[in-house]
């Protein structure tokens, strides 16, 4: 799988969706304290946080599966109605708001402590990105055995495969054979 990264901290998000990875079935998120090892790693969480916890291990789960029923949709994949809903209690649990800089510039930030203030600091990324129109190619790519996020860079934000070489390779292959089979005698 290409490695595609989105630009600035939009990076954060690709990479939470890909703590689960399809091709090989590895989970990154396996426990409380694996989850709140990759949050720290990537900076999200302070090493002096409360323990994550199995509802935390949970959420994280839910928003990350939320975030990638989104990504497929940005690749042309109807969108999972449940999406919105948990992306929505999420933020609810982060306790995002708006604030503003000393120049009158707005952020969005979570206010919650813990892992649910780290998973809001992902959903405020996501709402920067979507204001500078970098979200919508932010997408998963569509082959069932990778699901990998990646970010789109072609021009016409029209990429369905993380990387054409491996995953639409195959796709291609494998449509060229399913239009060739010829149906087996019956004797």
């Amino acid at each position: 799988m290409a490695s595609n990264p989105a630009p600035g901290n939009l990076e954060l998000v690709r990479s939470f969706v890909n703590t689960w990875d399809a091709a090989v079935h590895s989970e990154a998120l396996d426990s409380p304290a694996g989850l709140a090892q990759w949050l720290a790693g990537e900076g999200l969480l302070a090493e002096e946080a409360p323990p994550a916890t199995d509802d935390d291990l949970r959420h994280a789960v839910a928003l990350r599966e939320a975030l990638r029923a989104t990504l497929m949709a940005h690749a042309g994949l109807e969108l999972d109605p449940a999406a919105a809903g948990e992306l929505d209690a999420a933020a609810k649990r982060a306790r995002l708001t708006v604030r503003f800089a000393a120049d009158v510039t707005p952020r969005t930030e979570p206010l919650a402590p813990g892992v649910a203030g780290a998973l809001g600091w992902l959903l405020a990324i996501v709402a920067t990105s979507v204001q500078d129109g970098a979200w919508p190619r932010l997408k998963v790519c569509l082959a069932e055995d990778c699901q990998w996020a990646y970010y789109d860079n072609s021009r016409n934000r029209s990429s369905v495969w993380c990387d054409m070489r491996v995953c639409g390779n195959r796709q291609k292959v494998r449509s060229y054979r399913e239009r060739h089979r010829h149906p087996s005698a019956a004797t």
